[in-house]
C-alpha cells in the first residue's frame, strides 16, 4: 500500500503542479461561475463548489504532505551523504533532525560564533518570528 501511495501521489502531484491544472481550474470556476443565473444562484449551485473545492483541499493535504516528506528526507540524505565525504567535517551533524529546539538553537549560536571569528561577511541569525535573515558585516 506504501508504494501504491507514494506512486500515486508522485503522479498526482506532477500533474496538479502544471500551469494546465491551474487552467483547468480556473475553467471549471468560470463554468461554475456563468451556470449561476441558470440555477437562479441557489444554495445547490454554491454548495456544488464548496463542496468541490472541500474535498479537493482535502486530498491535497496529503499529497502535499507526503510530496513534502518524501524531498525532505531526499535531501536530508544527500547532505548527510556530503557531511561523511568531505574530510574533516563534523559528522555528528548527521543526525541533527533528532536535536532539541534548543540544542539547535545552541549549535547555531556557536556557528554564529564561528563565523565572527573566521571573518564571515554573512552571519546567519534568527530573529524573534524564527525568520531568518542576513546581517551583512561592514568591515570599513
Amino acid at each position: 500500500m506504501e508504494e501504491t501511495f507514494r506512486a500515486l501521489a508522485e503522479r498526482i502531484s506532477n500533474i496538479v503542479g502544471t500551469s494546465w491544472s491551474f487552467m483547468t481550474a480556473i475553467g471549471l470556476v468560470v463554468v461554475w461561475a456563468v451556470t449561476g443565473p441558470l440555477f437562479g444562484f441557489s444554495d445547490t449551485w454554491q454548495l456544488v463548489i464548496n463542496t468541490g473545492t472541500t474535498i479537493i483541499t482535502f486530498l491535497m493535504v496529503f499529497l502535499i504532505q507526503n510530496t513534502q516528506n518524501r524531498e525532505a528526507v531526499s535531501v536530508q540524505l544527500k547532505l548527510d551523504e556530503l557531511l561523511c565525504a568531505v574530510q574533516g567535517a563534523r559528522t555528528e551533524m548527521v543526525n541533527l533532525d533528532a536535536l532539541s529546539d534548543a540544542d539547535l538553537a545552541r549549535l547555531r549560536k556557536e556557528f554564529e560564533r564561528l563565523g565572527k571569528e573566521n571573518g564571515s561577511d554573512a552571519i546567519m541569525s534568527m530573529d524573534t518570528a524564527s525568520r531568518t535573515e542576513i546581517r551583512l558585516r561592514d568591515d570599513d
